[in-house]
Parts: structure tokens; C-alpha cells; sequence
């Protein structure tokens, strides 16, 4: 097992605990085999060691490795998850009486069905409209979430509740939660949180049951530590005690899963306030990608406060990786093509979105050009999405009147958005619709069937569907505007979500629904029969999936969507983006752009929508010029004028290629697109400056972030509030001498 000296540095370590800030594509699986085989060779028992991995995946991949690499007859260790240790611990503690028995859980339907419990019991005496609000399978999903949250947290519900800024439709969470852990142990159930949940609380309040598990291991190594919780880290370190070795692996920089209770802080500050002093040690070679995008990755983290002081390096045998910035679908579709002429598969290529909801202009453009693709999630198919279908029900509708007839689009039509009323409410009163076979009237007898609270709330979509006998042939993205505008569904929707970030991301997809109607083709029809392509997924076509989906992941081609401002990094005016937040998406762009081997494209829509600040911060045009010099022979001839200099010399001093090749200040600094035709003179905008906007006016500058070189802005105009600008692309004037 061939191995660099940062990687044998971490398999020889000697002794106490020990963390390693591994980089993307770092070998960390080599390493760990190789750290356990150096373990038991030298007279460590495998009885004594504990691997743990993130998932069951992780685990299997580890210990098939373990397996292939161990001399014949070799006892191996413990290669386990959290979630199986929990369960074994369980298993103990209710063996030993300290627990009282329960089983788990297992089917999604068993936890739903108590979590409806739950949520009907906090609710008792609220009015009907509430409470069946409350039983929507998305709050239901929210509901669960925040159950899972209090346990890994440990956290009381009405403090955390409050710290994660749940929608003002959540207030009966806090009750819920009591009455969930009611539910559970009236049947005698629990959760795969309380896998960890239930025995970290018996073992921190009983000390006998703590000695008995405690001193019996001498090592643990656990990996991808940047993703623990509290619940984990805390349980973890009752299992080292005061004996064992932790070695922690992982890279703060990918920490990506904050909604679910990680922090960059347990691989950065938190490991040693646990354990006490730490040897640290670096695996800062990628074996994945070149140095173009291996420089990338460093510039994108670099305004981030709390990461590792700690470059990513391209292994010298790596293949080059190609950098590019393009514009909307067309740049995708050419780049797939491109990549099929070249002889490779579609299959080697993946495309990332920040959310589900950006995939749908995916889809439907790769719909269009004929190119075939799978989704890692077959329910996020766009003619699948019920919002999607129940949008194109009303164009449907409206083209085909016969489907008045039919109770189940009817249906379809009155349950989303969703009118908080009960579905069994909605099926009567479509049957008795579709019965008539004639269009409802405004003051239909229909109407006075229902309670006030029902006709309040089903009154905007029946006058919509009284309407659509004469928008029949309203071109179709206007017509999708107008079903928007007049079910008020932006409202609706955001009412609706128990997380702010679920809402918005139902309302950009409204948005993006909308756009490609517009760009697609302006006929109803020829817009529905492309939402009607039934398409499986392709098992040659390319992968469509998340970030965070695809995280620990890579493909020779990767091609990331959606790179606009208010989509990647996400915020709105309702839910501006702070400090912390926007170190979060950044490790969210940085795992990104890292699965790539070969080819990175990055890609924003143009139009509206200004380019995401993240494609500045990446340099990525300076990162290919530097990449592109190294492999010439003649490389150190010209002096390569880049935006950071200082960054960009600590790289190449650490390849040893910083005599071969010299770099210097940029004399004239890029937008974050010149690609797009734009340019700046003289960034420095300071907290303070008094700026004129074109349209907004004079204002006074509260916030500079992202790169110095072309910052974001907030400015407090006096004539049109707090505004967000990109200081490259916003017409804006200095009012000289001015200053707050």
C-alpha cells in the first residue's frame, strides 16, 4: 500500500488522540485501513478497537477494503455506525433493567402514524382549518424533524424551537414533541433518534451503568467527525473514557448538515475541549482532481472564518481539470453533447443543484433537447412533483373542458397549494362537481353547502376555475402567472411550510415553472404534452441530484446549476442571509464544485438573475490560467498577473513549483462575470459610504461581504429600504466625500 508522507504520518501516530483535516478526495479510506492494519501489527487486540463510520455504506466500503488488505485469519475490529452502537447499547441497557424494553420503529408509517397522534393532541379545542393544516404530510415531515433535532441537540423543544426560527405555524411543536414521547412510551416504541438518545441519558445519569461500559477500548477512530452531533459527540466520548485514543477524521470545510445538528466547531475547537490536547496532521492532497480546481476549492472557503488553516493540493499524477462559467440551458445541453462526441458517457456525468426545485428547468430543458437523465430520487420527476401537476391541471383544464367531468383532476385542482381543508371535504364536494358535467358559477348552491371557514378558503380557486372557459387560449406561461396571482399561492405556500427554507423553495419553483413556460414555447399545448412525457429514469442518462446528496461522491464531469444569487448562496428579502449562514453555503459550494475529476462547468441563468457571488470568489478564470501555465514546459517566462497573489504563491510554493512559475497583482480587476461584459474600476466600497443608485437613490452602505475585489452590498437607501447589490453590476455613483 503505497502511501505520502501526510497519509504515513497519520498511520504511525504514536500516541494520545489525534485529528486529521482530510481534504476532498484525500484517500481517507486508504489511510484508515492502513492505520487499523498498523494497529493490530502492533499488538493492539481488534476486541479493543472501534471504527465508526458515518453511514452503512461507509461501513461496508471500509470493511470490505479492511477485509481485502488483512493477512488471512486476521481478528479485525468493530466497524460500526453510531446508530448500530446505539442499538447495541440499548440492547444492554434494557438487558441489564436500566431501560425499560421498546422496539423500534423501523417502517416510515409506524413513526408518521404517532407523529399525527401527536400533533391532533396539542391541538385540542383549535379550530378544524388548524388542525388539519397540522396533519399536511410536509408539517407532518417537520414535525418529525424537530423531534429528531431535540434529541440531537438536547435541547429543551421551546428553546430550540425558537433558536431554529420555525414558521409562525409551528407553535404546536413544542406540545407535540411531550405528546410524541407519550405516544412512544405508551406503545412501547422509539425512533432511530432514541437509538442514541435514550442510551446517552441513562448513561449520563447513572453512574453503574456508565462503569460498565466504559475502559474497554484502547482506540476509536471515527470518520467524517465534521458531520457529528452533540448527541454523538457526547455519547462518543462516554465510550473513550478516560483510556482509549480518539483519532477523528474529517474536514470542517465540508461540514454541510448544520439543519440536522453538525457544526464546523466539533472538528475545529470542540474535539479538544472534549478530549483534552490533540496531535493534528493534514491530508492535504487530493487525488481526484488538478490543480485548476484544487486552487479553486481554496479561493472558494478563503472568506470563511471558521475553516482550517489548510490548502488543498492536486496529487502530481492527477488529470487536468478544466474550469468553465457558462449561461442557461443551452450551455448544458452543448457541454452533454460535447462530452458524448468526445466517446464518453453520460452516465460519467452528473448535475448538482442546490435544491430539488432547480432541478425542474433541468429536467425540462434536457426534456426537450432528447438528452436522458435519472434522478437520485424518483419522486422529484417534475411531471411527478403534486405542485407541478396541479399547476399544469389548471392549463390542462383549461384547454381540455371535459376534464370537468373527471373528479380525481378536479380533486387535484382543490389540494394544491393546499386550502387547509379536509381532504374528505374536498373528494365530496368534486364528486358532486364533476356529477353536473357544467362549469361552477360565482354563487354556485355548491358553495353553500360548506362551513364559512371552508368557502373562505376555496373561494379564490373556484372563482379561478368559473374563469377558465375564456383563458383557454392565453399563452401558457401567462396563464400559469394568473392561476399564481389568483390562488394566491406564494402566500399560500409559504403559510403552509413548517420551514421558512420549504416554503421559498416552493415558491422558486412557482417561479422557475413560470420562466420555462416563457423560454420553452408559448403554446399550451406543446408546454403540456412536455410536462407529460412519462420519462423513467435513465440508467445511461446523466444524474441529476443535491449537494448534499452528493456528498462523498465524484464524477469525471460535473456540471453545477443554478448558481445565482438568492438560489446558491439561498436567501430572500423575507429571510436575509447572515454571516454564518453564508459560511455554510460556501462549504455547500466548496463540496460541490470538489466531486468533479475532469471537468467542471458552472452554470447561472442570466436574465434577472445576477450570477451567484461564489463564482468570483472562486477565481476559477485565474485557477485555470495558473493550472494551464504549470503544463508548459516554458511556464516561469511570464509573470501571471492574478487576483490573489499571496494565495495562489503559497499554493505553488507547496507543489514546489513557485520557481518555475511567478505570479503578480492584477493591475485591472474582474466582475464576478467579465464573461458577462462587465467590469469594475476601483472596488473598496466601506460600511459607511454614502453610494446613489440609478433607480433606488442615495443610501448609505450597512454591509460589505464576499470578495474584496467585487463585494455584495447592503445598502439602506432613504427612499427604498435595505437592498442587496452586487457592487460589479448595480449602477451605482460615490457620492464623494461623503460618509455617515
Amino acid at each position: 500500500m503505497r502511501l505520502t508522507a501526510e497519509q504515513r504520518a497519520v498511520v504511525e501516530h504514536a500516541g494520545g488522540h489525534a485529528r486529521v483535516a482530510a481534504v476532498a478526495g484525500a484517500g481517507k479510506t486508504t489511510t484508515l485501513v492502513a492505520r487499523v492494519l498498523h494497529l493490530l501489527g502492533t499488538g493492539v487486540p481488534a476486541r479493543r478497537m472501534l471504527v465508526l463510520m458515518f453511514n452503512r455504506a461507509a461501513r461496508e466500503d471500509f470493511t470490505a477494503k479492511l477485509v481485502a488488505l488483512a493477512p488471512a485469519g486476521q481478528a479485525l475490529p468493530e466497524v460500526r455506525t453510531f446508530h448500530s452502537i446505539g442499538h447495541r447499547l440499548t440492547q444492554s441497557l434494557t438487558r441489564w433493567g436500566r431501560l425499560a424494553p421498546r422496539q423500534l420503529l423501523a417502517a416510515d408509517w409506524q413513526r408518521e402514524k404517532l407523529l399525527r397522534q401527536a400533533a391532533m393532541r396539542s391541538l385540542e379545542g383549535v379550530d378544524p382549518s388548524t388542525r388539519e393544516a397540522a396533519l399536511d404530510p410536509e408539517r407532518i415531515e417537520a414535525l418529525g424533524h424537530f423531534c429528531e433535532m431535540v434529541k440531537a441537540e438536547l435541547e429543551a423543544p421551546e428553546v430550540l424551537r425558537e433558536r431554529l426560527e420555525l414558521g409562525e405555524h409551528t407553535g404546536h411543536f413544542v406540545e407535540a414533541f411531550r405528546q410524541m414521547e407519550e405516544l412512544l412510551e405508551q406503545h412501547g416504541g422509539m425512533t432511530y433518534a432514541d437509538l442514541l438518545y435514550r442510551p446517552l441519558r441513562c448513561l449520563e445519569s447513572d453512574a453503574e451503568s456508565r462503569a460498565r461500559v466504559e475502559g474497554f477500548l484502547d482506540h476509536v477512530i471515527i470518520d467524517e467527525y465534521q458531520d457529528i452531533n452533540l448527541a454523538q459527540q457526547r455519547l462518543l466520548a462516554l465510550l473513550a473514557g478516560n483510556r482509549a485514543a480518539v483519532m477523528a477524521v474529517g474536514d470542517a470545510n465540508q461540514c454541510i448538515y448544520e439543519w440536522r445538528g453538525a457544526r464546523p466547531d466539533y472538528m475545529l475547537e470542540r474535539f479538544t475541549a472534549s478530549f483534552g490536547e490533540a496531535t493534528d496532521y493534514p491530508l492535504s492532497t487530493t487525488f481526484r482532481h488538478g490543480h485548476a480546481l484544487a486552487l479553486s476549492a481554496n479561493h472558494a472557503v478563503r472568506a470563511n472564518r471558521r475553516r482550517p488553516d489548510q490548502l488543498c493540493l492536486a496529487a502530481p499524477g492527477n488529470p487536468p481539470t478544466s474550469l468553465a462559467v457558462g449561461q442557461g440551458g443551452a450551455r448544458l445541453v452543448e457541454a452533454l453533447q460535447d462530452w458524448q462526441r468526445e466517446g464518453r458517457t453520460l452516465a460519467e456525468g452528473c448535475v448538482l443543484v442546490r435544491s430539488w426545485a432547480l432541478s425542474v428547468s433541468v429536467q425540462l430543458q434536457l426534456l426537450r433537447a432528447g438528452i436522458p437523465f435519472r434522478l437520485s430520487r424518483d419522486d422529484r420527476f417534475v411531471f411527478r412533483l403534486p405542485l407541478v401537476q396541479a399547476l399544469a391541471g389548471y392549463l390542462r383544464l383549461a384547454r381540455q373542458p371535459r376534464l370537468l367531468n373527471d373528479p380525481e383532476h378536479l380533486l387535484l385542482l382543490f389540494s394544491q397549494p393546499t386550502p387547509f381543508v379536509a381532504r374528505e371535504r374536498l373528494q365530496a364536494l368534486v364528486v358532486q362537481l364533476a356529477e353536473r358535467q357544467r362549469w361552477p358559477e360565482r354563487h354556485d348552491p355548491l358553495l353553500t353547502e360548506l362551513k364559512p371557514i371552508q368557502r373562505r378558503n376555496l373561494k379564490k380557486r373556484w372563482e379561478l376555475l368559473c374563469e377558465l372557459p375564456r383563458l383557454g387560449n392565453m399563452p401558457a406561461s401567462r396563464l400559469l402567472e394568473l392561476v399564481v396571482e389568483r390562488l394566491d399561492a406564494e402566500k399560500v405556500l409559504k403559510r403552509a411550510a413548517a420551514r421558512r427554507e420549504k416554503g421559498e423553495e416552493d415558491v422558486r419553483l412557482l417561479d422557475i415553472l413560470i420562466e420555462q413556460a416563457e423560454e420553452l414555447t408559448q403554446a399550451p399545448d406543446a408546454f403540456l404534452e412536455l410536462l407529460d412525457r412519462r420519462v423513467e429514469g435513465a440508467e445511461d442518462g446523466v444524474l441529476i441530484t443535491t449537494v448534499h446528496g452528493a456528498k462523498g461522491l465524484e464524477w469525471p464531469l460535473v456540471a453545477l446549476w443554478g448558481l445565482n444569487e438568492e438560489d446558491f448562496p439561498h436567501y430572500s428579502r423575507d429571510n436575509p442571509i447572515d454571516d454564518e449562514r453564508l459560511e455554510e453555503e460556501r462549504r455547500l459550494f466548496y463540496v460541490a464544485m470538489t466531486r468533479a475529476q475532469e471537468r467542471l462547468l458552472m452554470l447561472h441563468d442570466g436574465g434577472e438573475h445576477r450570477p451567484s457571488r461564489f463564482l468570483a470568489e472562486s477565481a476559477w478564470r485565474d485557477c485555470q490560467r495558473v493550472a494551464d501555465a504549470l503544463a508548459k514546459e516554458d511556464a516561469g517566462q511570464t509573470a501571471l498577473e492574478v487576483g490573489d497573489p499571496s494565495l495562489v504563491t503559497r499554493y505553488l510554493q507547496r507543489i514546489g513549483a513557485d520557481r518555475a512559475l511567478s505570479v503578480e497583482p492584477a493591475t485591472r480587476v474582474a466582475s464576478p462575470g467579465a464573461e458577462y461584459g462587465a467590469s469594475v474600476q476601483g472596488m473598496g466600497f466601506a460600511v459607511g459610504e454614502r453610494v446613489r443608485h440609478a433607480v433606488f437613490g442615495p443610501g448609505e452602505i450597512v454591509v460589505v461581504e464576499g470578495d474584496p475585489r467585487s463585494p455584495v452590498l447592503e445598502v439602506r437607501f432613504e427612499q427604498a429600504g435595505r437592498r442587496r447589490l452586487i457592487a460589479a453590476r448595480a449602477p451605482l455613483e460615490r457620492l464623494a466625500g461623503e460618509r455617515a
